[in-house]
């Protein structure tokens, strides 16, 4: 896509990076929250209209953070962290917010698969006319057009590519709720939903060029989970709601005229909950006082400082709702990664040389593969101990 070429053009693309988990509820919560997941007991996303479970009622969001260090906050797009009402963003730090509160809805009804309208403003439920992707483009350019004169913080949180897979000519496609038309499509459809985000992405570009903004503001793409259905992961293994590399490692582009180097491609390894740190970093605060598990990514992308060897995590389990899940367990440790399933096998790779996940090192490196598997163990008891 031209826009989010030219964004990798102009700033640093990762080649490592990964989303905390393979499906969006968990990544999204550990994002703002800059904890994994599972310490708040979410492992899996949430269902259509589940109440009770999300984020923390009374925890501290990366917006109640920023709006602490008076930066006004936005979200513009999908949220999916939470229904309860001490859930949704406007009560989760956020001064604005536009969008859907569940997982995926309607491009131009708006309604969740379950038939519930699902499009929000603040805390009120509305009626808009058009394609949600343009939408939530137009909100997130009104909100910084609104708050150019100050510090801002903007999660535009696109619903695209999600299903259902509507493009923005297609509102006379059926697509109805409870009913198999909901996940029907093909790649062509996904490559005109992909592309329209993409030039909504491109306006709000310009328009932070129109307001002089484009050297105060750091720009940050990345995604909640790996490609799904119609997308492509090659040369990755797996894809959405799988712990191999193509249900967890992700794009991610950061730009920073000024700031962080142009046309930089980094094997730095990273992970959403990192943005959380490096934003509090930026805005002047500490550690958050529940505890942070990222970290700041700004002076290695900066070559301040060297790059770091990474030890990160990935837990899939079963949800209250959600019974068919490949359940699992995953480690990367500086170039190696074991995966742990439920159901007994085990596996080792050297990503350096097999990013595709195709041959088992366990028999070569016993010790290695038993180290990592205490090193799972002692992770998942500090992570259900809270």
């Amino acid at each position: 896509p031209p826009h989010l070429d030219q964004l990798a053009e102009e700033g640093v693309r990762f080649t490592d990076f990964y989303a905390n988990a393979a499906v969006c509820s968990p990544t999204r919560i550990a994002f703002l929250t800059g904890r994994y997941q599972q310490r708040l007991g979410l492992d899996n996303a949430l269902y259509y209209q589940e109440m009770g479970r999300g984020l923390p009622i009374d925890g501290e969001t990366i917006a109640d953070a920023l709006r602490s260090a008076e930066y006004a906050t936005g979200l513009s797009g999908k949220w999916h962290v939470g229904y309860d009402r001490q859930r949704q963003p406007r009560q989760q730090g956020f001064d604005h917010f536009f969008g859907l509160l569940g997982g995926n809805h309607h491009y131009f009804e708006h309604m969740d698969r379950i038939g519930v309208p699902d499009l929000w403003l603040d805390n009120s439920a509305i009626n808009r006319e058009g394609y949600s992707t343009d939408l939530i483009t137009e909100d997130a350019i009104a909100f910084i057009e609104k708050h150019d004169k100050k510090p801002f913080f903007l999660y535009l949180s696109h619903a695209a590519p999600h299903f259902p897979w509507q493009g923005p000519d297609d509102h006379d496609k059926v697509v109805r709720p409870k009913h198999k038309s909901w996940q029907q499509g093909d790649r062509k459809t996904y490559i005109a939903m992909v592309e329209s985000m993409d030039r909504g992405i491109g306006k709000v570009l310009a328009k932070l060029d129109e307001l002089n903004l484009r050297d105060n503001t750091l720009v940050v793409f990345t995604s909640d989970n790996g490609g799904h259905t119609w997308s492509r992961n090659t040369p990755l293994r797996g894809s959405k709601a799988t712990i191999w590399e193509g249900g967890v490692r992700v794009p991610c582009l950061a730009r920073w005229p000024g700031r962080l180097p142009q046309g930089k491609v980094t094997s730095q390894v990273g992970i959403t909950m990192d943005w959380t740190a490096t934003f509090r970093r930026l805005a002047g605060l500490g550690r958050d006082r529940a505890g942070e598990d990222g970290i700041d990514l700004l002076p290695v992308l900066t070559g301040k400082a060297p790059a770091r060897q990474r030890t990160l995590f990935w837990r899939r389990k079963k949800g209250p709702v959600r019974k068919n899940v490949e359940e699992g367990l995953a480690v990367r440790q500086g170039q190696w990664k074991f995966v742990k399933q439920a159901t007994g096998e085990r596996y080792l790779f050297d990503l350096e040389s097999d990013i595709g996940e195709a041959r088992n090192l366990l028999d070569q490196h016993p010790e290695l593969a038993a180290r990592l598997d205490a090193e799972l163990v002692a992770w998942e008891k500090r992570m259900d101990s809270e």
